[in-house]
């Protein structure tokens, strides 16, 4: 016992508890005395307690390694029997392609979105652009005779399209000669280049049904839409907002499932070049795949899709797999290699000492996702039940796949040599750096954390939704092409409050507001509206006409027969909304287009009530900042659960607040570099902090578990660190190389936000690695110094001897562990 009752003298001390308290009591010493041997006392008994806890933990452990090891055949036979089917019902896991369900049910850019579509109906649309080789006739009115022909041709084809519900196009809007001038001009910028030698013909779509069997895929659609515009001589340009979308989601599903298996294959080439074993490739690949399974079978039974938000969810298991079996991996190849143990007995040790660590690195992952859960859009918070649930999965498949992977026949490993050895070495050399320079150390870290927070302000929201593709892509390239020549394609309106019966005062301020539109925001270049319609520019078309044309119900009745439609388009008597359509750039900077959408609201409002701007345009420019809005809380929930979690796990408060820092401070400077790198936070990245927050704590939790067995064990301080340096970091050192060289992969992805998250993730992972390696040890020194060691596990007693493992230092530290 560390402590005596020294107030009663050895020959007083009773062996009794009761016994002991009282004499105690009724000593004559002091009763300052008396009351330092009480707590004494109650010290020891704790002391005792917490061993004999200890000591339950370990047995269970014990156990319950030698159960998984005795059944380890019929488990795996389970594990396979279990994954075929789940496998199976993986395959059904569908994929939300909706651009709405990234909004939260209250946004209110969402709700005035739906208040349109509700009143006007649905106006997703396809532009089909190209340039014929001669289109108007010398007058410049009059289309020729092979580009009306041409125009119709397209027209007619688009129409028997399944999943198109109209078409617009130049030859039937000039099909009749009266004010044919007017009309092209009205017309300039939707069908017309400005060069007057561009057309285009809009494709108006059919609504997606809520189910699949009610209508044809829209990606079905735009597939017969391209190559119809791919075998146009000259070939046609296809683009559009809902065409994007389209684009977005379909290159995150192929992209994603592509290069998770590149990943996996070159993460695989890395675990072999380091560990010179194919059973390391093996496994890793098969806790992972397994895991992948049994996830998405497991989130088809509970009916939750993937979504934009979840397309990562492969990528992020890939690295909780790794990473644990990493670590299994150099525990038991460095059993093997010093105490000769047989595979079963050195998996079986194994799993008795990392079952706790692994369990516990799982469940503060799980905790960092789970946090989203307090996010209010509905994909965002089905990943953090998605990737909770793979977290602990990830545990479950590991304790049911590696007592057979680690049990299986092998030859006697030996002491690592040649690289691996020298890795080690100069490991340790760098803990025993770290503890002579605490202050350089600190000092780094001081100025990363400076540096971070400069940063953030210059962080910057992706408003240009087209750079979410390569600049080579097909959706860019049309893009580029209808931009240059006819304008924006990106729709969008503002409507406003209108009287169930028209009247020309009414109109009168329509038609103000619609030159004011065109006066003061109008222009084809960036921040600018390229084009106005509203009703009152077909109104002034229709003629007033004595006694034929000569009231406004029969002018619009006129309208009507002249462009079928169009009223009922931009005029909704039923719901009391008027709206003026317009058009800008998509490929414009965020703070012009923000500033673009409010001056245009702000503009309305000068002469109308109610007013509201919306539309796809609108709502891709506000997506980001929508998967923003919770982002913070959700940070801090990780955060706090992450700390409670880790106390929980190494049984003290002040241990779970120190494993914070080497975590929070990469994803600082991962933050912080977004901002001086001017990269963007675009539809992946929104959600970097979160999500690193919940990758890079594993290390963390390995490190101290093992640190503090050595602790507990005898070993000195600075000894403790060398050791953890030379074993545990190895395994952090390949398991965070492999995954990097993994996630490398990503930059190949078509989808750009793909490969800044690949390359920030990465960046999170090394920062974390870095920080576990050489901040970590300096905290643990600065805030225990190394005469107060054992106050550092204050309460966290083990039985005698602690770990049954003796931790391998390295070559020129090989004396056996002193005293504290």
């Amino acid at each position: 016992m560390p402590h005596r009752l020294w107030a009663l003298g050895p020959d007083r001390r009773p062996h009794h508890r009761q016994a002991a308290d009282a004499a105690i009591r009724s000593s004559r010493f002091p009763i300052e005395s008396r009351r330092a041997a009480l707590g004494a006392r109650r010290h020891t008994r704790r002391e005792t307690a917490r061993g004999t806890a200890a000591i339950e933990r370990k047995r269970r452990m014990q156990h319950l390694a030698d159960w998984l090891v005795r059944h380890r055949i019929a488990i795996a036979v389970v594990t396979l029997a279990l994954t075929a089917p789940l496998a199976m019902l993986g395959r059904r896991l569908e994929f939300d392609r909706s651009i709405e369900s990234l909004y939260a049910e209250d946004d209110p850019h969402l709700r005035d979105l739906q208040l349109s579509r509700r009143a006007f109906g649905g106006d997703e649309f396809v532009i089909v652009a190209w340039k014929p080789p001669r289109l108007f006739e010398a007058d410049g009115l009059t289309l020729t005779a092979s580009a009306a022909e041409d125009i119709r041709s397209m027209r007619d084809a688009l129409a028997e399209i399944p999943g198109v519900r109209a078409t617009h196009d130049l030859a039937a809007a000039l099909r009749f000669p009266y004010r044919r001038a007017h009309v092209k001009e009205l017309l300039r910028g939707i069908l017309l280049g400005y060069d007057d030698q561009t057309t285009a013909v809009v494709a108006w779509l059919e609504p997606e049904r809520a189910t699949p069997s009610e209508a044809v895929p829209r990606s079905e659609t735009f597939r017969r839409i391209r190559a119809l515009a791919a075998a146009h001589d000259p070939p046609a340009q296809v683009a559009g907002e809902a065409i994007q979308v389209h684009d977005m989601f379909r290159y995150v599903e192929e992209d994603g499932m592509v290069l998770f298996r590149w990943s996996l294959l070159a993460l695989s080439g890395v675990i072999l070049l380091l560990l010179r074993r194919i059973r390391w490739v093996v496994l890793p690949v098969a806790v992972v795949l397994v895991t992948v399974a049994w996830t998405e079978g497991l989130l088809v039974l509970a009916r939750l899709k993937l979504s934009m938000v979840s397309s990562m969810l492969n990528s992020l298991v890939t690295i909780i797999g790794v990473a644990t079996v990493m670590h299994a991996a150099v525990h038991f190849r460095d059993l093997q290699a010093e105490s000769g143990l047989t595979p079963p007995e050195a998996a079986r040790r194994t799993l008795a000492e990392l079952a706790a660590p692994v369990f516990w690195t799982c469940a503060t992952t799980a905790v960092g996702f789970l946090s989203l859960l307090c996010s209010e859009i509905t994909p965002v918070r089905s990943f953090g039940t998605m990737m909770g649930l793979a977290s602990f999965l990830v545990f479950f498949v590991a304790m049911t796949i590696l007592p057979s992977g680690l049990s299986w026949p092998s030859g006697h490993l030996t002491h690592p040599a040649g690289l691996e050895a020298r890795i080690g070495g100069w490991l340790s050399r760098t803990a025993a750096g770290s503890l002579r320079r605490p202050a350089r150390v600190l000092l780094a870290a001081s100025t990363i954390v400076i540096a971070a927070l400069c940063g953030l302000p210059r962080l910057h929201v992706e408003t240009d939704f087209s750079r979410n593709f390569r600049e080579n892509s097909e959706i860019v390239r049309a893009l580029n092409f209808v931009e240059d020549r006819l304008g924006g394609a990106g729709s969008w309106e503002v409507n406003f409050a209108a009287p169930r019966v028209l009247d020309e005062n009414y109109l009168e301020r329509v038609r103000q507001t619609t030159a004011a539109f065109r006066s003061e925001l109008g222009g084809r270049g960036p921040g600018r509206i390229s084009k106005v319609v509203s009703l009152t520019d077909g109104l002034d078309l229709v003629p007033r006409i004595p006694f034929v044309l000569n009231s406004l119900p029969k002018r619009l009745a006129a309208l009507d027969a002249l462009q079928a439609g169009f009223v009922r388009s931009l005029y909704d008597a039923d719901s009391g909304r008027m709206r003026i359509v317009l058009r800008s750039r998509e490929r414009q900077p965020a703070e012009l287009k923000n500033r673009l959408i409010a001056q245009a609201q702000a503009l309305a409002a000068t002469r109308h009530q109610d007013v509201r701007v919306t539309g796809l345009f609108v709502l891709l420019a506000f997506l980001i900042e929508s998967l923003l809005r919770d982002q913070l809380l959700s940070f801090v929930i990780a955060v706090v659960g992450v700390g409670l979690t880790m106390s929980v796990a190494l049984r003290s408060m002040r241990l779970g607040l120190v494993s914070l820092a080497p975590n929070l401070l990469p994803i600082g400077a991962v933050v912080g570099v977004m901002g001086w790198a001017d990269i963007p936070v675009n539809i992946a990245t929104a959600m970097i902090a979160s999500v690193s927050m919940g990758l890079t704590i594993d290390s963390t939790i390995h490190y101290l578990w093992h640190f503090r067995r050595l602790i507990l064990a005898g070993y000195r301080f600075d000894r403790a660190v060398a050791a953890t340096h030379a074993t545990v970091g190895r395994a952090l050192l390949f398991a965070n190389l492999a995954l990097v060289v993994g996630f490398s992969v990503l930059t190949a992805s078509h989808f750009v936000p793909l490969i800044y998250f690949g390359l920030l993730v990465s960046a999170a992972i090394l920062g974390g690695l870095l920080s576990n390696l050489f901040l970590l040890p300096v905290l643990l020194h600065v805030l225990y110094p190394v005469n107060r060691a054992d106050d550092l596990f204050d309460g966290l007693s083990e039985p005698p001897g602690g770990s049954s493992v003796r931790p391998r230092l390295p070559r020129q530290s090989t004396d056996a562990p002193s005293g504290r």
